[in-house]
């Protein structure tokens, strides 16, 4: 009994090939591109916006800061300026 078992099971054939009604191919360039468009909008939709105090503040934090790197780099500057003049007169 075991042996007509193991005959049966080494009868079945062993299919290792995929079949070839299933298509392992991307979609084309303009679906793609559709899909991201979409995907992008759908997830917009789900950020949470700032409102118009916080925006505002944010961007008064941000100019705050740019303004005190741009003193401190006129100052650096003013400074390496003056002290090329000092290296750079010749004692006329």
């Amino acid at each position: 009994m075991a042996k007509s078992k193991e005959l049966e099971t080494e009868k079945k054939p062993v299919d290792k090939k995929p079949k070839k009604t299933e298509k392992n191919k991307k979609p084309n360039i303009f679906v793609r591109m559709g899909r991201k468009i979409k995907e992008t909008f759908l997830e917009l939709k789900r950020v949470t916006w700032p409102t118009l105090p916080q925006a505002l503040k944010a961007t008064g934090v941000v100019l705050v800061i740019v303004l005190i790197f741009l003193v401190v780099t006129t100052g650096i500057n003013y400074g390496f300026s003056a002290l090329l003049d000092l290296l750079t007169q010749t004692g006329v």
